[in-house]
């Protein structure tokens, strides 16, 4: 049966008074040239035209990028593991827990955006907050490379981690595409008996390609990064999925078996048009008795920790996960 939607009245959201006076900051920016941007984007079949928008936003990115690398001076080395090129983060002190310990970082940006360094800044911040070095994977991305080369990039990678480490040293994180190439990766780790990571943190995860979740609605033009899934958001699962349904279990882990994966974190914020994609995997991962943590932050837009780094919010994000990790690793 399909129920009519529900008419609201029309209204004006407040800044919420319940968060820090950095995050209201950022809350308060008008919204109206990034609603605009969102909309304008190119046919899928045009490659030309999404290589240019791809580098259009990934130029307007270098700011923000270089404030934070000014913030949180960390050592970046371009290295690369069986052919897939990686980021190797070290801050200026590893703890000692985490002397044997690699966190593995899948970078987010809708699989087509912020590759190369740009696709760092979550690594950089982790491994500030950690006190540990983070392999960062530069996995290969749309329109050129769909679908299965970003996962196929990160399982080569992941099988010549292990032949060295131990998994149970060993983590996984990643925000939005991130965290749904990371559930997607440790889904086909589980397939092919290869070894898991000792825990694993898709944050903020993408893990339903479709406008299916409820807040898709609820928070569409309330999240200031996200903003609405029609137009950009739409584009890139389309490019990604390439001639492939979005619903296949390795694009959108959320319809793939979870049974017998690692303690898992996830985190998310109110405001996050991508909330229910959170609060639908964790009540799938608890039906599989997966032991799950779940954080949620108040007024945080999607993967806004990343963008908004000095915030208060932010540096606790990276804390939970720290201390997640600490928990599950071995030292």
């Amino acid at each position: 049966m399909v129920y009519a939607p529900r008419p609201l009245p029309s209204r004006s959201l407040p800044v919420p008074a319940s968060v820090s006076p950095a995050l209201k900051k950022a809350i308060a920016q008008s919204l109206q040239g990034a609603m605009e941007a969102i909309k304008n984007i190119p046919p899928l079949e045009d490659k030309p035209a999404w290589q240019t928008l791809i580098a259009a936003y990934d130029q307007a990115s270098q700011v923000l990028w270089q404030k934070l690398r000014q913030q949180f001076p960390v050592t970046l080395t371009k290295k690369s593991i069986a052919g897939v090129n990686v980021y190797r983060v070290t801050p200026p002190i590893i703890s000692p827990e985490n002397s044997q310990r690699i966190w593995v970082h899948l970078h987010g940006g809708g699989y087509a955006l912020a590759g190369g360094e740009l696709g760092t800044g979550e690594a950089v911040l982790a491994a500030h907050y950690g006190q540990v070095g983070v392999i960062s994977i530069d996995y290969r991305q749309p329109p050129n490379y769909p679908f299965p080369a970003a996962l196929e990039d990160a399982l080569v990678m992941w099988q010549e981690l292990v032949k060295t480490h131990d998994v149970n040293r060993l983590a996984l994180f990643g925000t939005s595409a991130g965290g749904g190439l990371l559930l997607a990766l440790v889904c086909q780790l589980r397939q092919l008996n290869l070894p898991l990571p000792a825990a694993i943190a898709p944050l903020s995860p993408w893990v339903d390609l479709t406008k299916t979740g409820d807040t898709h609605f609820t928070n569409e033009y309330v999240d200031r990064t996200a903003i609405s899934y029609d137009g950009l958001i739409e584009g890139l699962a389309r490019l990604y999925a390439g001639e492939l349904p979005l619903t296949h279990p390795l694009i959108s882990p959320i319809y793939n078996d979870l049974a017998g994966l690692p303690p898992t974190l996830l985190i998310s914020g109110t405001r996050d048009l991508l909330l229910s994609d959170t609060a639908r995997l964790q009540r799938k991962l608890r039906q599989n008795k997966v032991p799950v943590d779940l954080q949620l932050f108040e007024g945080l837009s999607h993967a806004e920790y990343l963008y908004e780094f000095d915030t208060p919010e932010s540096a606790e994000v990276f804390r939970e996960l720290s201390q997640f990790f600490n928990r599950h690793l071995q030292k």
